[in-house]
């Protein structure tokens, strides 16, 4: 009998790669969203407004699936509202579900936020020392991976499935409309660059020029979120996945420069973000999307400033240990370095960069 998934959240980068990924092995897939993006084909796609509860209801009304996997959140005005809308989205869908889950499982991912604190706070607190493990436990601060994570721990109990909890780095995949998605946003800058003749610089911290990071790719990502749903050895456990190599930007920064030929700049020593420079990315965008027939004129359905911002603007190191997941069976890798490269090529291939 096939796996029948519901992923919440099909739409993004995190979703899409997923859908993808069980589609390929014979799985039934519906995809929950709120169908401002297409599903990849052959999902069977349901739409709602995750933040009613009727919405929900209605729209996995008589739906029989056995795991269901969360990767979805809506940015609020601060973190209070983050936690009232975001963890009320869990609930709903987990609710609307109820005694069908029973037997099954529910992936939630979340992120090295869990250890850096939100938005909000990110990284005021006093940071857990590198490289972060899943035994550090929560920031005794107000965050909505916590909230969420709360609302599935209830709902197991109540409904009696297992779970599981995914903490990537800064993801690195394809998806239009993407609220956090560093790699499209740093092509669509260096494409902006060399079409411009604006200079390609760094726009964060010494740190991370300097230190050493990780990041994940969505397609990793998925391999693990499926590995989990299908293992008992991973159930009720929380896990962080990364690429399992690590880097430099100061290396890394060059390597993307190469690729669309044009110049990496020297780090100056101060941080220039790219929300403060990209005022007149829009106009400039649509002037690209012209010339070379894109499929997206609007930069802002593309490029995230602000997110790649604050990942790169970190001042505190940010590295991931992944022996959790190792000792519990997951073998998965990914170069990162040939991830960015395989996804630059694929916008290249639809037509979103020239």
């Amino acid at each position: 009998m096939k796996s029948r998934a519901l992923i919440v959240g099909v739409s993004g980068v995190v979703g899409s790669a997923l859908a993808s990924k069980l589609l390929a092995e014979g799985w039934q897939v519906y995809g929950l969203s709120r169908g401002h993006s297409a599903v990849p084909a052959g999902c069977t796609a349901l739409t709602a407004d995750l933040t009613s509860e009727h919405a929900v209801q209605q729209a996995l009304e008589g739906i029989e699936v056995d795991k269901v996997f969360f990767s979805v959140w809506a940015r609020q005005e601060n973190e209070k509202e983050n936690i009232r809308v975001n963890g009320a989205m869990v609930r709903h869908v987990l609710d609307a579900l109820g005694s069908r889950l029973k037997g099954g499982h529910v992936a939630l991912v979340t992120g090295l936020k869990h250890y850096l604190g939100p938005f909000d706070a990110y990284g005021k607190g006093e940071v857990p020392v590198t490289p972060f493990r899943e035994e550090m436990g929560r920031q005794p601060v107000d965050n909505f991976y916590y909230a969420q994570e709360d609302e599935v721990f209830a709902a197991a109990e109540k409904y009696q499935f297992s779970w599981s909890v995914h903490r990537p780095h800064t993801i690195i995949g394809y998806a239009v409309g993407n609220a956090m998605n560093m790699g499209q946003t740093l092509a669509v800058y260096a494409t902006l660059c060399k079409h411009t003749g604006q200079p390609f610089i760094f726009p964060g911290s010494a740190m991370q020029w300097n230190g050493v990071t990780d990041m994940t790719d969505a397609r990793l990502l998925a391999d693990q979120l499926q590995w989990a749903a299908t293992r008992e050895q991973a159930n009720n456990e929380d896990f962080n996945v990364v690429n399992g190599d690590v880097f430099r930007w100061q290396w890394m920064w060059s390597q993307i420069a190469d690729y669309f030929g044009i110049e990496a700049v020297p780090f100056s020593g101060e941080m220039q973000p790219l929300e403060g420079r990209m005022q007149d990315a829009a106009a400039q965008w649509q002037q690209i999307a012209s010339q070379y027939s894109l499929k997206q004129a609007d930069v802002n359905k593309l490029a995230s400033w602000w997110h790649t911002d604050a990942d790169l603007g970190r001042p505190m190191e940010v590295i991931t240990d992944i022996s959790k997941s190792r000792k519990a069976g997951f073998d998965g890798y990914q170069c990162t370095r040939d991830a960015f490269i395989e996804l630059f090529d694929k916008l290249r291939a639809e037509k979103l960069i020239p």
